[in-house]
């Protein structure tokens, strides 16, 4: 597996979104992966277990951590972070 490096932009979001670094790597390294726009790929991984959103505070069955990033020869970066919380989980979703 290639090195997974994040920008300082998909780091603040991660911060800001509640996910953290081994979440992001989970989602690229084990999500599905689907194409993003500008040439990028986008995963995603279901984590379902009781969080807090940073966002309002309130707590959800299970958060989802969607990773888009560039895959370079030697390296993914990953350019943003986006984070979804549910009171239910989806069924199409990949787990850990």
């Amino acid at each position: 597996m290639k090195r997974i490096r994040l920008t300082e932009h998909a780091q603040r979001r991660a911060v800001q979104r509640g996910a953290s670094e081994d979440e992001i790597k989970a989602a690229v390294s084990g999500g599905r992966r689907e194409p993003a726009r500008r040439g990028k790929w986008q995963a995603r991984v279901t984590f379902p277990m009781p969080f807090r959103s940073p966002v309002d505070g309130k707590v959800y069955n299970a958060k989802v951590v969607e990773a888009v990033f560039a895959e370079e020869r030697d390296q993914i970066v990953v350019v943003t972070v986006k984070v979804y919380y549910s009171v239910g989980e989806s069924e199409s979703e990949d787990r850990v």
